[in-house]
């Protein structure tokens, strides 16, 4: 699996926060249909641990909440040869503390502009590092968009990673403009899988609702079959021609995978 550096695995697509920039919440309106909400097997998660190549990044969120997954913990430790990473709102992350200490590199705390819970999410981290101590994770603190207070962040330990905001419709409608790879191919599509709580795995971790970036499921093919599939070398190779816009998930989106932060 050459150039795969970053695997995301959604443990649940549950979540326990209704952020206003949220696809999802636009989703429930709009296609309630689409909205099938649950947790991945735990049977699910060993036999991704035993294909996943040493040394990468394994994130465990996707379009969820992680704290929520009723064995977190265990999940964890089956990646322990990987650099294991999550995105949270912290709403659990005092009460999941003991499975997610020590048992993890690094944990983003994702703060978003005007949330009206800004107060209580940083009251939250402050218990949850005053637990932590010195032991790992390290946090970084993801500002999106113009956070309240936000200078409150970088008096904690940690690093501060600043995000522009996107529409609810998913990664495009940007405040600002994104960044473009001089190569002309997504980032995300050269380096990304993302696993979904069912198996079904995509060249990216974009919002995708209707499911067209899927280009295999678990459940009948190999990680690595998948990751060598004809379906995403046709992606990259319409990128590479310029033809990122006649691909429908592509075409609806404007991130080239770099973040872009103020």
């Amino acid at each position: 699996m050459n150039g795969l550096s970053f695997l995301h695995i959604e443990l649940t697509n549950r979540c326990n926060k209704s952020c206003w920039m949220c696809g999802r919440r636009k989703l429930e309106c709009e296609h309630p249909e689409l909205c099938e909400y649950g947790d991945m097997t735990h049977d699910m998660v060993e036999e991704i641990s035993d294909q996943v190549p040493d040394g990468i990044v394994v994130q465990f969120h996707n379009n969820g909440e992680p704290l929520l997954y009723p064995r977190l913990g265990e999940a964890l430790s089956l990646f322990n040869k990987n650099i294991r990473c999550f995105d949270t709102n912290g709403k659990l992350l005092v009460e999941k503390a003991d499975e997610v200490i020590s048992n993890m590199e690094t944990l983003t705390v994702s703060v978003i502009e005007n949330d009206p819970e800004g107060d209580e999410q940083y009251e939250r981290v402050c218990h949850f590092l005053e637990k932590r101590g010195v032991r790992k994770p390290a946090l970084v603190y993801r500002l999106l968009g113009n956070v309240n207070k936000a200078e409150r962040w970088g008096r904690l330990p940690g690093v501060i990673a600043k995000r522009i905001l996107h529409s609810p419709d998913g990664s495009r409608c940007y405040t600002k403009p994104v960044t473009v790879p001089e190569i002309g191919v997504c980032l995300d599509l050269l380096t990304h899988l993302a696993i979904d709580r069912l198996g079904d795995v995509s060249v990216c971790v974009r919002f995708d609702p209707n499911k067209q970036g899927v280009i295999g499921n678990l459940n009948y093919h190999s990680l690595d079959s998948i990751w060598n599939c004809t379906m995403r070398k046709y992606f990259i190779d319409m990128h590479l021609e310029g033809y990122r816009n006649k691909l429908f998930l592509c075409s609806k989106c404007d991130y080239w995978g770099i973040p872009r932060g103020e």
